[in-house]
């Protein structure tokens, strides 16, 4: 009986094993058959996409994301130049002053010459806003009359002002620590010293500001040079000269043809004159000559004797 109970456990022992096998690889054929498993394993990440999470922080933003950048503003300075031909000149030059008034603008500084209508000139200098600046100089182009040449510049004094600037507030800190320094000088001698080196500071501090002042009025005003000229009036345009050995045979060349023009005009000046004071001091000349008495020089015979010189007298 105890044999027969042992080989039926065994039996049903060895049968649950044989199940559970089966189960088990049955389980990996059908997770290997294409049917989805309960759960995904994720990829490794790649070390680039490792960083950029480490950069971004978990956060699902990027490290600049949130930064603004500040452009820095340049400082600019225009410059511009315009001739322009028109019929009447004192009427086009107040027509420019209402255009640039109208602008923003005001006239610096005019120089006209109203020797005749024709060829009658006028230089005028304006500061116009830099935003406007483009306006004026096409309603000057067009209004005025016709428009010969012009020329336009820019100069970028961005760091020249950073550099001022800078230069100006150390030294206002260098003459507050010098201000302070006073208030603990114990000697004259110390005194007198501290002093004068903030005299000094001052001085420097005074032309930087300056210096500040004279920037800043530059870049907030445009200057427009406007040359008005008459219908007759003639435009000298500057010409490049050649330096060095041409150079100089073309100055000298052009001082030869000027005193020759110099000398042509005063023999031009001189010529009648000439015709008539010459006739008269040839008359003048002749009648001096023929009224001066003439005296006849003392005549010698040939072969006399010259006069025996007197013997001396023998004193007593």
């Amino acid at each position: 009986m105890r044999r027969i109970r042992y080989g039926t456990a065994m039996s049903l022992a060895l049968g649950v094993a044989l199940l559970s096998g089966c189960g088990g690889g049955g389980g990996v054929t059908q997770s290997s058959s294409g049917v989805a498993p309960q759960y995904k394993a994720e990829a490794a990440p790649t070390p680039a996409a490792a960083d950029q999470k480490a950069a971004e922080g978990g956060t699902g933003k990027s490290l600049t994301s949130g930064v603004t950048v500040t452009q820095q503003d340049r400082q600019v300075i225009y410059l511009g130049g315009l001739t322009v031909r028109a019929k009447d000149v004192p009427t086009a030059a107040d027509r420019a002053k209402q255009i640039v008034t109208a602008a923003g603008g005001y006239l610096s500084k005019e120089d006209s010459n109203a020797a005749s209508d024709a060829q009658a000139s006028a230089t005028l200098e304006f500061k116009v806003p830099p935003a406007r600046y483009p306006d004026v100089l096409a309603s000057l182009g067009k209004e005025l009359g016709k428009r010969l040449s012009v020329n336009q510049g820019t100069q970028d004094v961005t760091m020249q002002v950073a550099d001022v600037d800078s230069r100006l507030k150390t030294a206002q800190r260098s003459l507050d620590s010098l201000r302070t320094l006073l208030t603990k000088a114990k000697t004259i001698g110390q005194v007198l010293e501290v002093e004068r080196e903030i005299s000094t500071r001052e001085a420097d501090l005074e032309s930087l500001q300056a210096q500040q002042k004279e920037l800043a009025r530059q870049v907030s005003m445009a200057t427009l040079t406007l040359n008005l000229i008459g219908p007759a009036a003639v435009v000298h345009e500057p010409s490049d000269e050649p330096a060095g050995f041409l150079g100089g045979l073309k100055t000298g060349w052009d001082a030869l043809v000027s005193f020759v023009k110099i000398a042509l005009t005063v023999l031009g000046v001189l010529l009648p004159w000439l015709i008539i004071a010459l006739p008269v001091a040839l008359v003048v000349v002749y009648l001096v000559r023929r009224t001066r008495p003439r005296t006849a020089p003392p005549t010698e015979t040939p072969g006399t004797p010259p006069p025996p010189a007197e013997a001396p007298q023998p004193t007593g």
